[in-house]
């Protein structure tokens, strides 16, 4: 059986750290080195770290590739980086910088080809499809690209199917609706793309209490949860909510 893995996300705007509500209105949350720091005390599984604006921006991913050779030095928690990743060349350097895992959303939806081209030089299991995705049940839920800004009009359970035909070895998949809400996450969104797929689904966008975490993973069917919000505003860390994963019988790392 495979083990539930807890993951905070990490988004990057202007050199701080900040955390979104609906990816609008951020709030600072801390400095991008030392937080990674921490989690990787607090016994986080992996790390998601993103540059929230370098597609909106039109920049490229220096400021992440930053952050990531700064932080690979002192964390030993697999880290998963992006932001402007629009090239094979940006996958390669990211990996180059430390990080362990790829994710790209704005530059595989205006090139596909990019996600099979990863896999093929680097192996799925570093190629992570980000998808923002909003809407809501019954669907369709449409993925939107460059920090939630732009409607691609292409149905996101459709696109997870062809990320994955064409390479993707997981799917970061996160609601603009939820997001910074912290009142659960879109349980028939991550449900629609946990079973349209056979690779791993992270559920990201709108946890607020534990059992939210419980509820991605029995109720929506995601393999892993990602949290921003819950660790930043509560006084939740991994390893509580490890403990009150594995109180409810779920396995964990």
């Amino acid at each position: 059986m495979l083990k539930t893995r807890v993951i905070p996300t990490l988004t990057l705007r202007g050199g701080r750290l900040v955390k979104t509500r609906g990816f609008g209105a951020a709030r600072d949350v801390g400095d991008p080195v030392k937080a990674p720091m921490v989690y990787d005390a607090q016994l986080a599984d992996e790390l998601v770290y993103l540059d929230l604006d370098a597609s909106r921006e039109g920049r490229s991913i220096e400021r992440v590739e930053a952050a990531v050779e700064r932080i690979a030095g002192e964390c030993f928690m697999p880290l998963t980086a992006g932001g402007g990743v629009r090239e094979i060349e940006h996958v390669r350097r990211l990996l180059l910088a430390g990080a362990d895992k790829v994710a790209m959303n704005s530059g595989a939806l205006e090139r596909p080809q990019l996600i099979a081209d990863a896999a093929l030089r680097f192996g799925r299991q570093c190629v992570v499809v980000a998808i923002d995705a909003r809407g809501a049940a019954p669907g369709p839920w449409r993925a939107w690209t460059h920090g939630g800004t732009r409607d691609t009009g292409l149905d996101a359970v459709e696109w997870a199917r062809r990320a994955v035909a064409l390479g993707a070895g997981e799917i970061l998949l996160t609601s603009i609706d939820r997001d910074g809400t912290m009142s659960g996450y879109d349980l028939d969104l991550v449900r629609a793309v946990a079973n349209a797929v056979d690779v791993p689904v992270i559920a990201s966008g709108g946890a607020g209490k534990p059992q939210d975490l419980v509820d991605a993973l029995r109720l929506g069917g995601a393999a892993a949860v990602a949290a921003a919000s819950l660790f930043h505003f509560t006084d939740q860390s991994p390893i509580k909510a490890k403990a009150y994963l594995r109180r409810a019988g779920i396995a964990v790392r």
